[in-house]
């Protein structure tokens, strides 16, 4: 393969299609054609004060090539994660594109002002549609330049709250990983379920999916603890979680009553119970907690100091959970959580590294998949291919992290493996649905 023009020193290897368009696998499986990744400008100069100035209007290209803007942090906050995605993006170009596509990328410095002044550029570039910002408040900004415009936006924001028509959320959120975790375990005979998550609009998403996946299933949620994120401890949190002082007064009146019957059974039975700190039944058979990291592995260790065992109680997570070396907590071992499947994102980061030189971090493959599927439907011939009706197409796409679609309220709905931990990684054990059509029955 010719050496492309974009960013130095990159040479690819063959084309490894890891991304299929549902409705143009035909078109996917196709030689690509020599492809352009524009290099991107210099850092805008942001004025200190805010000026007046028009959106502008997206430019009518003098040629039939579909341009498409990329705006991620390349230099200031972010700039490392900013241009790890913007090589996964160039291995998609690589993969995918053919001439007629063109990718623009553009800096945002990690800033509001930088990502406008980044979104204008593209736009006056003629962008037909806006990969990025990074960050959430980015996103919000380069809204109001894009909507003038009529230019579509896909985020790599997390945070849902900002999505709405035109602007698409496409990092990891919690609400489809609790439903498809919550289904999964009450299709497996869990009927009561608990949470433990913080008072923050991710804890508040994690649960309100909680209530409507358990809803769904006929199972139900039966106690719920809340707490202020960061708090440095969490002891009491937990111990009113397990009801261990309850189940404690539950253990002394069943002693009392089997000394004092004192016929052999009733000593036996003691006997049994004189290692127990409770006794009783817990009010959940499953517990989800809406963590990760440090905070997880402390929540976790707590568990079963309060007699919360995590064998007869399954432990539930995000994919907050989605981090190397979860096993070692030994009490999230058994644990299960939805993510994508590990399996492609593990071919994909190989590659990244042979390409690069070092692995990319786990946003990377949102850029390769955004920009996988910009120039699938560029290839359709279509000189406007990313109306609504195409990148809402109810079939979806299906990328490194799994199938996905685009829903009209801006929001992002993907195909989830069910994971469980163990003490060497993480194993499948319900795989990733490979379609959105419903089973037959």
């Amino acid at each position: 393969m010719p050496q492309k023009s974009g960013l130095e020193g990159n040479r690819m290897g063959p084309v490894r299609a890891f991304f299929a368009l549902t409705l143009l696998a035909g078109l996917l499986t196709a030689c690509a054609s020599p492809q352009t990744v524009a290099p991107p400008p210099p850092p805008p100069q942001v004025p200190a004060a805010p000026v007046q100035v028009a959106p502008p209007v997206a430019a009518q290209p003098v040629d039939d090539r579909i341009r498409v803007g990329l705006l991620l942090p390349l230099s200031g906050r972010g700039a490392p994660v900013g241009q790890a995605m913007l090589d996964a993006a160039q291995m998609a170009v690589f993969d995918l594109a053919d001439d007629r596509f063109l990718l623009l990328p553009r800096d945002t410095g990690g800033t509001p002002d930088g990502a406008v002044a980044a979104a204008r550029d593209a736009l006056a570039a003629g962008a037909q549609l806006l990969l990025g910002p990074l960050f959430s408040a980015d996103a919000g900004a380069v809204r109001p330049e894009a909507q003038a415009a009529g230019v579509p936006v896909l985020s790599f924001s997390n945070d849902w709250t900002i999505a709405g028509p035109g602007l698409w959320v496409l990092g990891f959120q919690p609400q489809d990983q609790v439903r498809r975790v919550a289904s999964f375990a009450a299709a497996r005979g869990i009927a009561t379920f608990g949470a433990l998550a913080p008072t923050t609009p991710y804890g508040d998403a994690a649960l309100n999916a909680l209530y409507a996946a358990t809803a769904d299933a006929g199972a139900q949620v039966t106690k719920v603890e809340r707490y202020t994120a960061g708090a440095s401890d969490l002891t009491q949190v937990v111990r009113g979680f397990a009801e261990f002082e309850r189940r404690q007064e539950e253990l002394a009146k069943e002693r009392a009553l089997l000394t004092g019957r004192g016929d052999e059974a009733s000593k036996l039975a003691l006997q049994r119970l004189a290692n127990r700190q409770t006794f009783g039944e817990l009010p959940y058979q499953a517990v989800l907690i809406a963590e990760g990291g440090q905070t997880l592995r402390e929540v976790a260790a707590l568990l079963p100091f309060f007699d919360v065992d995590p064998g007869p109680v399954r432990i539930l997570g995000t994919g907050l959970w989605d981090e190397p070396g979860l096993g070692r907590e030994l009490a999230l071992v058994g644990g299960w959580f939805a993510a994508p499947a590990p399996e492609a994102r593990a071919g994909f980061e190989q590659r990244f590294a042979d390409l690069y030189g070092q692995r990319p971090p786990r946003l990377a493959t949102l850029a390769y998949d955004a920009t996988a599927m910009a120039a699938a439907l560029a290839r359709t011939g279509d000189p406007r291919p990313y109306e609504p009706q195409d990148l809402t197409n109810p079939n979806g796409f299906a990328g490194i992290d799994g199938i996905f679609r685009l829903l009209p309220n801006g929001q992002t709905e993907r195909g989830l493996a069910v994971i469980e931990v163990t003490r060497r990684g993480f194993l499948v054990i319900d795989p990733a649905p490979q379609t959105f059509q419903p089973a037959a029955s």
